[in-house]
């Protein structure tokens, strides 16, 4: 859970709020909580999302086999929050990952990296524009955001290589 559609730091980039309102939209990143955990070598992170619930259940089972620390990152869009109607939460759940703005992998003892890669990558575009509060997002500043994606992904991947 997050805030009840206040900003935190867990807000994404340019996204609306009712405490940052357009005229002043959020300009710096969310915070990346998985690096987080990866950097305090926590015994079992993961990403998870209501799109993929066998890919969840996978997870959760995991989780339960290992001793210490665990951390499941889970994405369920908020209707009001995101400014969606609620039939589309799976949908853009789905496009989160597909679009690398959510990837789904592991992190093992702050070091072991396990990427699950999507064979239907599209633009992030395509995930901002369903949901109301991108409605005001400029066609640069979704290059800004498909940057700082395509940046993660290649950091992602540097380190499931490692």
């Amino acid at each position: 859970m997050n805030t009840g559609t206040q900003r935190s730091s867990a807000t994404p980039r340019f996204a609306w709020t009712t405490t940052t309102p357009v005229t002043k939209p959020k300009e710096n990143p969310k915070k990346d909580i998985m690096a987080i955990m990866a950097d305090h070598q926590i015994p079992y992170a993961a990403t998870a999302t209501i799109a993929y619930p066998e890919d969840l259940l996978r997870k959760l089972e995991k989780a339960k086999r290992i001793r210490g620390t665990r951390f499941i990152h889970l994405l369920s869009p908020c209707p009001p929050g995101w400014k969606i109607p609620s039939e589309l939460s799976v949908k853009i759940s789905r496009l989160a990952v597909r679009s690398r703005v959510f990837p789904l992998y592991e992190i093992e003892n702050g070091i072991s990296y396990t990427l699950q890669e999507e064979s239907h990558v599209v633009p992030v575009k395509e995930y901002l524009k369903l949901q109301g509060r991108f409605g005001h997002v400029t066609d640069s500043e979704v290059e800004v955001i498909q940057e700082n994606v395509e940046r993660t992904w290649g950091r992602l991947l540097r380190r499931a290589d490692a």
